[in-house]
């Protein structure tokens, strides 16, 4: 099986597992799981993965301004840097200013992979990102995602292609 199909279905068999009544997640940010099938992480992780619209940091009151987006080459794993910034979020959506809103998870990632492996690749780190938000509580009806893949990536080295692997959080409007 390749890659791309197996991330695709342990992400599958992970939120098949995660709607079962009977093993209903906690909806604390320690306790929040992430499907994903990507290996163990090869570094640490520094800095955010997920991008946040500047309509969603003024209202509630989130300043990520100073973190780079980015996931590791290869990855759809959420760092723990980004699952601060999403309780964060969740915390928004659920109880704070934007409760009862909707928002887009929009996977991307950079132009190095062919076109399909990257828009897969990139529906992967939506999905991640939003199985951690409905663990925290934000119903999945509320959630749509997408995938961009690299069609609007930009990047030429290292540093710029990290800037494209990310997922884009907006606010519904």
């Amino acid at each position: 099986m390749n890659r791309i199909a197996s991330i695709s279905l342990a992400v599958a068999l992970g939120l098949a597992a995660g709607c079962s009544p009977a093993q209903t997640p906690p909806k604390t940010a320690e306790n929040a799981v992430t499907t994903t099938a990507a290996p163990p992480p090869r570094n640490t992780h520094s800095d955010q993965q997920v991008n946040l619209s500047a309509e969603i940091r003024k209202m509630c009151n989130i300043d990520d301004a100073d973190r780079a987006p980015k996931f590791d080459f290869d990855s759809s794993l959420l760092a723990s840097n980004d699952r601060e910034i999403l309780a964060q979020v969740a915390r928004c959506f659920t109880t704070g200013p934007l409760k009862g809103r909707s928002l887009t998870l929009t996977g991307r990632a950079d132009p190095r992979g062919e076109a399909e492996y990257n828009m897969n690749l990139g529906e992967a780190r939506a999905t991640s990102v939003r199985t951690y938000l409905a663990n925290l509580g934000i119903a999945s009806n509320r959630m749509s995602e997408t995938s961009r893949g690299a069609l609007d990536a930009t990047g030429h080295d290292e540093e710029t292609w990290r800037r494209d692997r990310r997922v884009d959080v907006d606010l519904v409007p």
